[in-house]
């Protein structure tokens, strides 16, 4: 790999000719630019919101898990913790409280990415970004004053916004995205969750734990499409069992709001029904947000689903222009948008690097969690490719009993020549902690055997992993 000498450099509101501008401050632009600045170049991250951290640590990943983490405590205390002889008589919540919490939490993430800035000598640019041609970049901040830089390279980190129903646009109030699911002032009397996502179910979790019905309709055959036909199954036969009411294979055909309420035409084969809610989250998917990004004019290049077309060092079709996140498509994850944001910076950089997205994990934060990476079984099925499935269940391991927390297993699916991981799908307690292991292995092409030879301490959670390892091999000790 390649390396760069440049002498430090530290950027300032006079500097309009920095190495590299950043437009978007999400987990991709703000990482890209700190990766920038520690390669001695020196950057400029434009974002408009009063606070770093794009949609994930405002509106997204960060505050949803803060309100998953405390409604997980408050049902553990309503339904489990009589198992452990712990008594919770008049037991109950305080909404307004449970809110600050997690505005606070959110909080403390956006500032540590200023303070992140400020160490590393990135420069913010407050105001909205336009990319020109020739890679110039105007800001507009919010008092109309307009600067303009000529940077030697740009990235674009633009993100992405929800998808809207065309018949039931968001107002935020009873028509929710996930902004306005985030904000709900009251436990929903009845929640109908239009899409059986990974979006969907965690905050129809967060408010069914909390007392609301939740009803959840998604237009494919099964919730989570895309996953490992089992952890399908079984996550929705967790989830029924919760009191998610879920409608599969169903299409919304209608839908408007009368004052207080909001009602849901539905089609399901013939069948025609009719949902009436107080509140109704809209969790479709997203869609890449360009804003200040006029395509056309640029001539940038653009997929058929609006995203920006990039290679695998995230270059556009235009000369030193760069594209990262959720604006250029695929999984639309936090964790790759970081990862494409480092690719990118060091290739400005200099260095021989390029982005691949085979081993790419994903995370579900219900309870229980679910994790994924890799093919699912029917992937490799389809490809002709003989393999081998190896799976072990949480109810056999004796740190999840002491814990209670039995549900689920972990699947590998592996080369029945060579052994190779090939994928691996989890369903259980802290699965999205335990993946990395099998993402570690699988990006250096590891076997069945690496991980079942490998010692796990004893009782963990961990020891299911190598268990199902062992079992791919024909070889589970405790089943």
């Amino acid at each position: 790999m390649s390396t760069i000498t440049r002498a430090p450099s530290t950027v300032s509101a006079q500097n309009l000719t920095p190495d590299l501008v950043v437009i978007g401050g999400g987990p991709g632009g703000y990482v890209a630019s700190i990766r920038a600045a520690q390669l001695n170049l020196s950057v400029v991250c434009v974002e408009s919101d009063r606070t770093l951290g794009g949609t994930c640590v405002n509106v997204g990943c960060i505050p949803s898990k803060a309100l998953l983490g405390s409604s997980e405590h408050y049902e553990f205390a309503r339904t489990h913790a009589a198992e452990h002889g712990i008594d919770f008589t008049g037991l109950s919540f305080d909404l307004a409280r449970m809110m600050k919490r997690k505005d606070e939490v959110v909080s403390q993430n956006t500032k540590g990415v200023e303070f992140l800035f400020k160490k590393n000598k990135v420069t913010w640019a407050k105001g909205v970004g336009t990319l020109k041609p020739g890679n110039v970049v105007e800001v507009r901040a919010i008092d109309g004053t307009i600067t303009t830089y000529r940077p030697a390279s740009v990235i674009v980190a633009t993100g992405s916004v929800p998808m809207a129903l065309p018949f039931l646009p968001f107002d935020e109030e009873r028509v929710l995205s996930n902004v306005g699911a985030l904000e709900i002032p009251e436990v929903p009397k009845h929640l109908i969750v239009i899409g059986g996502g990974v979006i969907g179910l965690e905050l129809g979790s967060v408010w069914r734990r909390l007392g609301a019905k939740v009803t959840v309709i998604e237009f494919t055959p099964t919730i989570l499409p895309g996953n490992d036909a089992d952890i399908i199954k079984e996550a929705a036969r967790i989830f029924t069992k919760q009191g998610l009411e879920l409608h599969t294979g169903t299409r919304v055909t209608g839908g408007r709001r009368e004052g207080t309420r909001v009602i849901i035409e539905t089609e399901q084969g013939a069948a025609v029904r009719t949902f009436e809610a107080d509140y109704v989250l809209v969790s479709i998917g997203r869609r890449p947000a360009l804003t200040g990004i006029d395509a056309p004019t640029l001539g940038l290049e653009l997929g058929s689903r609006g995203e920006i077309k990039v290679d695998d060092g995230m270059r556009t079709n235009i000369p030193n222009l760069f594209a990262i996140g959720d604006a250029v498509g695929g999984k639309l994850l936090a964790h790759k948008a970081e990862e494409e944001g480092v690719i990118a910076a060091e290739v400005i950089a200099g260095k021989s690097v390029h982005m691949h997205y085979h081993n790419m994990p994903g995370v579900v934060y219900t309870w229980p969690e679910i994790a994924t990476c890799g093919l699912t079984e029917t992937e490799v099925q389809a490809s002709g490719r003989a393999f081998k499935i190896g799976k072990f269940p949480f109810s056999a391991n004796g740190r999840a009993r002491t814990q209670g927390n039995t549900d689920g297993f972990v699947k590998f699916v592996t080369d029945a020549t060579t052994g190779e991981i090939l994928g691996c799908h989890m369903i259980g307690p802290n699965v999205s902690d335990l993946l990395s292991e099998v993402v570690l292995a699988m990006e250096y092409r590891g076997t069945a055997d690496d991980i079942g030879a490998t010692v796990h301490s004893h009782p963990t959670l961990s020891e299911v992993v190598k268990e199902a390892a062992l079992s791919a091999l024909g070889r589970a000790l405790h089943v």
